[in-house]
């Protein structure tokens, strides 16, 4: 009992910082898409090809969490955006505290799109709110199709998936009836992307779907 009490006392706690860090964000005008994935996925190639794609057309803005090092934000400081770097430093998940002290570092930067990266990790990521609008996961056809009924919540919770590295598909097992009839089922109303960080192919059609929920009235 007392170990459901301090699980319950966390995600209270979390929960209370995120609703903060989501009036934040609607006060600066903001769209804030939480990027979540397990490591290998191809996340941050991902986000690299969405920043060439639609740098010019809005302003953007990116949180990278990870467990150490800072490689990750050296290659999205290298397109040329605003990248404040998370050293979770073991611990396997990015919290609406540790967002609201990097948002801090941002936000004299008129951003219209925040992506947060986070840690990579498919359980624990998807336990805590950021703050953010939506969730977005990333998933790769190197990972198997099984990973939609074995980690179903954040699958559940995601306004989007990303399927990465589509171009691999003909050299996998990847069953990709097995994985729309499991998404269907744990969450009919996600939209997805098949893509290739590699190739850029869907990225087009991804980048456009961004453009139009920044222009949404979320705020």
């Amino acid at each position: 009992m007392a170990q459901i009490r301090m699980e319950t006392n966390i995600l209270g706690a979390n929960d209370m910082l995120a609703a903060k860090n989501r009036r934040i964000f609607k006060e600066a005008g903001m769209l804030v898409v939480n990027l979540m994935s397990s490591p290998g996925s191809g996340k941050t190639t991902l986000l690299e090809k969405t920043i060439e794609g639609i740098k010019g057309r809005i302003r953007l803005g990116v949180i990278e969490g990870d467990l150490y090092t800072d490689q990750d934000a050296m290659r999205i400081e290298n397109k040329g955006v605003e990248v404040v770097q998370i050293n979770t430093e073991g611990t396997c998940h990015l919290d609406a505290s540790m967002v609201e002290k990097a948002w801090r570092r941002l936000a004299h930067h008129p951003i219209q799109l925040l992506f947060i990266e986070n840690v990579g990790n498919l359980v624990c990521p998807a336990e805590f709110d950021l703050g953010e609008h939506f969730k977005v996961v990333v998933l790769s056809t190197t990972e198997g199709h099984d990973k939609v009924l074995k980690y179903p919540l954040v699958f559940n919770q995601a306004r989007a998936v990303v399927l990465n590295k589509i171009d691999l598909l003909p050299y996998t097992d990847f069953d990709m009836d097995a994985f729309s009839r499991d998404l269907q089922l744990v969450n009919p109303m996600v939209k997805v992307f098949r893509v290739s960080g590699r190739t850029g192919e869907g990225i087009d059609q991804w980048n456009q779907w961004l453009l139009e929920e920044v222009g949404k009235q979320h705020f």
